[in-house]
This record gives structure tokens, sequence and C-alpha cells, in this order.
């Protein structure tokens, strides 16, 4: 009699190990989750902003090129009436 209430209080013992672990596991799960999703945004964004930068260096290096120093500003002449 003894054995067999031991056997069962080692089963129910086992078994919590067993729903405490599949628990911790599943809330493992959802942070790696999050985490990915917030990875996935964050290389969104930096690329974005590698192209925002680039551009802008681009438009610096146009503006201190020596063919764009060497432009003329135009003034509007006026209206073309037909």
């Amino acid at each position: 009699m003894s054995n067999t209430i031991i056997l069962v209080v080692l089963a129910c013992l086992l078994g919590l190990l067993y729903l405490t672990q599949v628990t911790k596991t599943n809330s493992y799960g959802y942070k790696i989750n999050a985490l990915n999703e917030q990875q996935t945004e964050l290389r969104q964004e930096h690329a974005e902003l590698e192209v925002a930068s680039a551009r802008l260096q681009a438009l610096d290096r146009v503006q201190n090129s020596d063919p764009a120093k060497s432009l003329v500003s135009v003034a509007p002449t006026g209206t073309i009436n037909q």
C-alpha cells in the first residue's frame, strides 16, 4: 500500500516538473519571437537609414564638386505668352 502511494506521489511530482519545464519553454519561445520581430524591424530601419545617409552624402558631394561650383545660377527671365 505505501509503495503505491509513493509511486503516485512521484508520478505527480514528475508531472509537475514536466509542466513547469513546458511552461518555461513556451515563455522563452514568446520572448525569442518578440526579439526576432524587433531584430527584423531594426534591420529594416538600419537599411533605410543607410539609404538616407548615402543620399545626403551624395548631395554634399555634388554641391562641393568642381563642375557644380562652375555652374552659373539663372534667374527667371519672364513668362512665355502664346
